[in-house]
């Protein structure tokens, strides 16, 4: 189906000032101001899930030091987790496809808009209420059972606000592309926000079911282990790690490919086996709908070859086939750029992600084989890790990209590739020492259960390298990647207040997007778009053809 809105969804921005702009930014439908939104307040909980890794990781040095209180340890470690998945990732990676998405495809507006403005209030009013049931020690483990439950329904409101704005971009995409846009001529970054957005529409009410149970439960005492303050681990951690983290960020992959295509100047090729790579990260869902992440049991290729195919089916579906794709997406967009690409910061930005992305998924595969003995271990952390900082820095990498578009000012580019080597640099610090540590069997977990006197200082590696110098090494690792998103922030503000005008199209873009006005209109597009090839913009530039 392919049609666009005869009218748009939100009202003309307001030049008013003070409360009068407040009251516009709280009601307003506009998609680019909802994506705002969403950038921006992640970016708060970003600094404040940062901290609290970086307090964690510095609790983590010393074997004999305590800098924190034991029993705030566990409500920690919980914050980082949650705050880290569903305060930053999966809310970065929705507030940039909802700004993008409908100037991509040529709509209007945005599809459903007030439901994706009532999913954004929803995720934040949760997320708030998520952080003071962590405070009063109701989190994962927590002490406190009236807050427990309150922890659990805030997460439940996180959730299904996200669902709701993730549903109106697939929505949007399915429903109100410009005339003569099939789903074979989607721009790169789209396709890979249908892929995600249809994920997290299989795979959030998995974990969203869950916690309405578990919350059932906790009031019924003759469940057992199910009424424990301890059951949401066990219980609902599959949603806290990988394969489900893994497919919140696929928009990276989008990201790098249409950059990719940008820097050439040339059509991206090919293009087919492009979006069957982008789609192959999709298929870690599966994962997620099993509630589990298929293995590899330990001694698996010495037992009979009927019993090792049926371990090899599932886990090469669920972990191997999204290693294929994302390695056979940078592999394709690094091939496309050519000989002489034109290095933009938006493009390292994307490389960096995917790069973190791959590792990622790399790492996820190694630890779910049985012989090397990683379950338990600060392992999955890093893995884990280098998915959300992949998330933050394609985030940055978006707000580069598609920023001028949003304010009508660039970023000057020197100091943007500055920082994306800082951030990546400062992930794999954070992350590597991790993996390192998990080979080494130091203890980690979903939501660790810290009992006195097994806190994460207690533990020891049972190997003869020093457990300081990798949790150090992380700890800086965090610490640097803070300092680099908050001068982002800084940096970013200042040039979009006061930075050299955009024109309409700063990048020599193929898409859309870069059709109309620098900063877009509050209804995007002047005129309906009628398009003829995957690359519309490019077919009426000089030196190009039309191709379907």
């Amino acid at each position: 189906m392919s049609t666009i809105d005869s009218h748009a969804s939100s009202a003309p921005a307001s030049s008013g000032a003070g409360f009068a702009c407040i009251a516009d930014w709280i009601g307003t439908t506009d998609h680019k101001r909802l994506g705002r939104l969403y950038l921006g307040a992640s970016a708060i909980t970003f600094i404040a899930s940062a901290v609290a890794a970086l307090l964690l990781g510095v609790e983590r040095i010393s074997p004999t030091k305590e800098w924190l209180n034991v029993g705030s340890l566990t409500q920690l470690f919980a914050f980082e987790r949650f705050g880290f998945t569903y305060l930053v990732l999966l809310p970065l990676m929705v507030g940039a496809a909802i700004a993008v998405v409908p100037l991509q495809v040529g709509a209007r507006a945005l599809a459903l808009p007030r439901l994706a403005a009532a999913g954004f209030w929803l995720w934040l009013i949760g997320a708030g209420l998520a952080v003071f049931a962590l405070i009063n020690n109701g989190g994962p483990g927590g002490g406190n059972p009236r807050f427990v439950d309150l922890f659990i329904l805030s997460t439940v409101l996180v959730l299904v606000g996200l669902l709701a704005s993730a549903g109106s971009v697939a929505t949007t995409i399915l429903t109100t592309r410009a005339p003569g846009m099939n789903m074979r001529r989607v721009p790169y970054f789209t396709w890979s926000v249908l892929v995600a957005s249809l994920c997290l529409l299989i795979a959030l009410p998995v974990l969203t079911g869950d916690l309405l149970y578990l919350y059932a439960a906790h009031h019924y005492p003759s469940l057992g282990e199910l009424a424990s303050n301890r059951a949401l681990g066990q219980w609902a951690g599959f949603g806290f790690t990988q394969p489900t983290t893994l497919i919140l960020a696929i928009p990276a992959l989008g990201l790098l490919a249409d950059t990719a295509a940008t820097a050439s100047g040339e059509r991206l090729r090919p293009r087919g086996p492009i979006l069957l790579a982008i789609a192959l990260g999709g298929v870690a869902v599966l994962g997620s709908v099993l509630q589990t992440s298929p293995g590899l049991d330990a001694g698996v290729f010495h037992i009979a070859v009927s019993d090792l195919v049926k371990q090899l089916i599932p886990f090469g579906i669920v972990q191997v086939l999204p290693v294929i794709g994302i390695f056979a997406l940078f592999a394709f967009s690094v091939q496309g750029l050519g000989r002489r690409p034109k290095v933009t910061a938006p493009l390292v930005f994307a490389l960096f992600s995917v790069l973190l992305l791959l590792e990622a998924a790399t790492a996820n595969l190694v630890a779910h084989i049985g012989d090397a003995q990683l379950a338990g271990t600060t392992f999955e952390e890093g893995a884990w890790l280098l998915v959300v900082l992949a998330g933050v820095t394609a985030a940055a990498g978006a707000v580069t990209y598609w920023g001028p578009k949003w304010w009508g000012r660039t970023l000057p580019e020197k100091p943007a590739l500055g920082l994306a080597l800082v951030l990546f640099v400062g992930a794999q610090l954070a992350a590597l020492p991790l993996l390192v540590a998990g080979f080494a069997d130091q203890l980690g977990g979903i939501f660790p259960a810290i009992e006195p006197g097994n806190a994460p200082s207690a533990v020891n590696f049972s190997y003869s390298g020093p457990m300081e110098l990798w949790n150090s090494l992380s700890a800086v690792g965090l610490g640097l990647t803070l300092v680099a998103v908050l001068a982002f922030l800084a940096f970013a503000v200042r040039s979009f207040l006061t930075g050299a005008a955009a024109g309409d199209d700063p990048w020599n873009g193929h898409t859309l997007e870069w059709a109309t006005t620098s900063p877009a209109p509050a209804d995007n597009f002047a005129a309906v778009h009628i398009v003829t090839s995957a690359e519309p913009l490019l077919d009426l530039k000089p030196s190009t053809r039309s191709d379907a």
